[in-house]
């Protein structure tokens, strides 16, 4: 079984992505922070990393996603890329980055794309943030949508909770998937949908739906690096499958690494650098010439 789902070589080209949805192969998505992180997603055949603002929370540690900055995204981005030379490297847009207008979204876009390397922007939202889509795919920077839960302005959607479970709510997540499509987007987030509804949406459409708790009837999935690790502390979304408890085992690591200093067990011979005995002894010679 190839390790990748695609089948080119070198850097995964953006409109193979329709390709793989038409023959059904799902995509896996990631997010990462800085270089270690992206060079383990590309080992792992990942197809697209998201470095997310989701950085301000298990990076950073703040409450929310809000706090992020461009220049925070832009460094994050740029150790990503290096470290990631397969998969399609998405940078997320921060807050206040592209609501104020088409102008000032474009320039912070092409910012992601000139400064950090990245390979395409992920912006939240639809209806108002149409235009910001259009503007930005018109100046040559590939958009991924994402509707659903948009922890941006998750305290107007009344908290971090599923959307589009009613059907009028349902109905307007569906028209916002169709319009952000027609606004060029190269693929669209869903998080927090009703798996039927996410299932729904991705049937009408021809790009590819990444889905974050809707359901497996999505083009892809995507987990935040921290969550499927396990190194993030307090209980995870239901969505969140963990593989790993990392904290735990990097808790017990660093508890033997400090029983050890404190006890004299670290280092040992192997681990410390030698200097020829007649360099030692000029040296010896030296100090004692001092007193």
């Amino acid at each position: 079984m190839s390790k990748y789902a695609s089948w080119t070589h070198g850097k995964l080209p953006l409109p193979e992505l329709l390709e793989l949805k038409r023959r059904g192969q799902k995509l896996a998505m990631v997010t990462a922070y800085d270089f270690p992180s992206g060079r383990i997603a590309d080992d792992a055949g990942v197809e697209l990393v998201l470095v997310g603002d989701s950085a301000a929370m298990v990076v950073l540690g703040h409450d929310s996603t809000v706090p992020a900055t461009m220049e925070e995204l832009l460094m994050l981005t740029g150790a990503v890329v290096r470290g990631a030379k397969r998969p399609i490297v998405i940078a997320d847009m921060p807050f206040g980055s592209f609501q104020v207008s088409d102008e000032t979204a474009v320039a912070n876009a092409v910012r992601f794309v000139k400064e950090a390397g990245a390979d395409a922007v992920k912006l939240e939202g639809a209806g108002p943030m149409l235009s910001r889509v259009q503007a930005i795919v018109g100046a040559g920077v590939p958009v991924m949508g994402h509707v659903g839960l948009t922890p941006q302005s998750a305290t107007m959607l009344g908290g971090f909770k599923a959307q589009g479970r009613t059907a009028a709510k349902a109905e307007r997540l569906y028209e916002d998937a169709l319009a952000l499509e027609a606004a060029g987007c190269f693929a669209i987030v869903l998080e927090a949908v009703p798996a039927a509804i996410a299932a729904r949406v991705t049937e009408a459409l021809k790009v590819p739906t990444i889905g974050i708790g809707a359901g497996a009837g999505c083009d892809g999935q995507v987990l935040v690096w921290h969550d499927l690790l396990g190194l993030y502390e307090g209980k995870a979304p239901r969505f969140v499958k963990r593989y790993a408890d990392l904290a735990v085992a990097g808790k017990r690591a660093l508890e033997a690494y400090v029983d050890d200093v404190r006890k004299g067990r670290f280092p040992e011979e192997q681990h410390t650098y030698a200097i020829p005995e007649e360099e030692l002894a000029e040296f010896e010679a030296w100090l004692g010439s001092r007193v």
